[in-house]
């Protein structure tokens, strides 16, 4: 479905420049932005995916990931076409980069699906939801109104006024920092670092439950001064972020081989030292997802696969030492 978007300018010349992300694209007449779905029609800026439902299920909250919050739970999840990057190592690049058959669906209805299969929440995700944001937006409301919570699976790409209008609406955000170098950023998303550092920033200030990703790509990303730039970033926001270090493989228009287990177990061993919660993704680990308690080191959440046990925690409290974690429950 076609509908106006939100945050663009119009020129004198028939163009237009949207707002929503730091691309700010300036649109020409029957042109689109970087992300394909925002397009420029005599001079009105519409979103072309208002609505469009490409990927629909019920996901282990895991999955996001989302190691704390509400973990051992399933969420509604939904995604839509199009992104503002353009990795070519993108794990969903059929709906990121293409345009697959796809589903109206309104926010009324997808609020009551959430509600009909007994969901504690919405997952906006698959695809980036910034892009999303007219949708996004409508539906986070109505389902905040109705006692749900709405949770982000993002690159964090978008300008910080329109994430200031979000916000007030998100629960929790996995966000996505691909790397630390903005000379990364340039080379594969094809953007640039400083506006996705300033989301994770913004966003745990305003008190969302922010986890971040990263995905370690051998030969671009995985140097041990890199690792230890990206993990001080984190603790200069909060050492109690979680951070989930995950595998890379060959995918879409990548094709080096896999990272080395041995640059995963670095990662994580950079981590440890520093960072209250961290996670190995796409890897076999004897204690890689689990969650351990950061004052007496007990296992709080033990983790195989989307199998969670969870009875060594209380309310997000450590039952051996009383601790509190960084876990909403």
């Amino acid at each position: 479905m076609k509908k106006e978007a939100l945050y663009y300018k119009k020129n004198e010349d028939g163009s237009v420049q949207c707002l929503l992300c730091p691309h700010n694209c300036r649109i020409n007449n029957s042109k689109a932005g970087v992300c394909r779905i925002r397009k420029n029609t005599d001079g009105t800026l519409y979103t072309l995916n208002y609505g469009e439902v490409t990927s629909i299920a019920l996901d282990p909250i895991e999955k996001k990931p989302l190691y704390h919050f509400y973990p051992g739970t399933v969420v509604l999840s939904a995604g839509t076409f199009g992104c503002n990057f353009k990795c070519e190592f993108c794990q969903n690049w059929e709906i990121s980069q293409g345009t697959p058959p796809s589903q109206f669906i309104t926010p009324e209805n997808l609020v009551e699906t959430a509600i009909r299969e007994d969901s504690f929440a919405i997952a906006y995700t698959y695809s980036e939801p910034m892009v999303w944001f007219e949708y996004v937006l409508e539906s986070a409301k109505l389902a905040r109104e109705k006692g749900l919570k709405n949770i982000l699976v993002t690159n964090g790409y978008i300008n910080q006024e329109p994430l200031m209008e979000l916000i007030p609406v998100i629960d929790a955000m996995n966000i996505d920092l691909k790397g630390i170098k903005n000379e990364f950023y340039k080379e594969h998303p094809r953007g640039s670092i400083d506006p996705v550092l300033e989301t994770i920033k913004t966003s745990f200030k305003k008190g969302v439950h922010v986890e971040v990703t990263n995905l370690i790509i051998p030969g671009d990303n995985d140097t041990k001064e890199e690792l230890e730039e990206l993990v001080d970033f984190i603790v200069s926001v909060s050492k109690d972020i979680p951070v989930h270090f995950s595998r890379y493989f060959p995918h879409y228009k990548m094709d080096k081989d896999p990272t080395p287990e041995s640059t995963m177990f670095m990662a994580k061993e950079i981590g440890d030292k520093k960072l209250s919660y961290v996670y190995l993704g796409n890897i076999w680990s004897d204690h890689g997802s689990d969650t351990l308690c950061p004052k007496c080191g007990n296992i709080s959440i033990s983790r195989k696969g989307y199998m969670i046990d969870t009875k060594n925690l209380n309310k997000g409290i450590c039952k051996k030492c009383g601790f509190k974690l960084n876990i909403i429950t």
